[in-house]
């Protein structure tokens, strides 16, 4: 027996490296699946590795019209959402505030936080309203960052749409504590994803130069690896986990300790 059997779960941004590792964990653990991200191929060739009934939806999370669509799949194909993971986002340069361009703040702004907000916009009723009906409501983990929790430097409007993140997984937790839905927030430091990838070679200096320098402020002096971002994850969303909500969970290294 699973933690999730049975359970309808609903993944954005689920060909990333938080989205697979997601994804996967919560099929071993015998969920069924509504999977989003942006490349449709991309999306369908990843859901049929997947031991798990699956749907699949590609759009633009910061278009709002794809989470009302989200929502409407899982209820049409599955009859119910058990569990919402909003983790689809991107980063901007790795500049100091004046030299990012206004239009890669706005894009971050538009995807990591609008993006979360439109999800849980159209959850939301629907897990009242299961609730309503059966008892049983649901639960949403939106994946944040260790940067809405501090600082980020070069960084910024990354760090701001997360503390956004932050405030919207508070400020519905407390809405909707007596309705039957558990908000929560996972707040993971650096992870082994693409946009660590990323930063490694844009960087220029070799791959153990640049960790050392992502890593510098982090006490266990290394990146997450997913395995451990996607188990607060599942912790977060499991059933029994009955009284956790409003809540941000870090997967840090430390750093929240110092």
């Amino acid at each position: 027996m699973g933690r999730f059997d049975g359970a309808m779960v609903l993944i954005t941004g689920a060909t990333g490296g938080l989205g697979r590792g997601a994804a996967k964990g919560f099929a071993a653990e015998g969920a069924r699946l509504v999977l989003s991200d942006l490349d449709e191929k991309t999306l369908a060739a990843f859901a049929e590795t997947l031991e798990a009934e699956t749907a699949i939806l590609a759009g633009n999370i910061a278009d709002e019209k794809l989470s009302e669509d989200l929502v409407t799949l899982a209820t049409e194909r599955f009859g119910r959402l058990d569990v919402a993971v909003n983790n689809a986002g991107i980063v901007h340069s790795f500049v100091r505030l004046p030299q990012v361009a206004s239009d890669e703040a706005r894009r971050v702004l538009e995807v990591d936080l609008l993006g979360v907000f439109f999800a849980m916009k159209h959850q939301i009723p629907l897990m009242e309203r299961q609730f309503k009906a059966s008892g049983k409501g649901g639960t949403i983990v939106n994946i944040a960052s260790v940067a809405g929790l501090g600082g980020a430097p070069k960084l910024s409007v990354y760090a701001a749409a997360k503390h956004g993140v932050v405030g919207l997984t508070r400020s519905a937790a407390a809405e909707y504590a007596t309705k039957g839905i558990r908000i929560n927030a996972i707040c993971p430091a650096h992870t082994r994803t693409a946009m660590v990838d990323g930063f490694v070679r844009g960087s220029g200096a070799p791959e153990a130069e640049a960790l050392a320098e992502l890593t510098r402020g982090v006490p266990m002096k290394r990146v997450a690896e997913v395995d451990e971002v996607i188990t607060a994850i599942l912790f977060a969303a499991d059933p029994t986990n009955s009284f956790m909500t409003g809540h941000t969970l870090a997967v840090d290294g430390g750093i929240g300790a110092i």
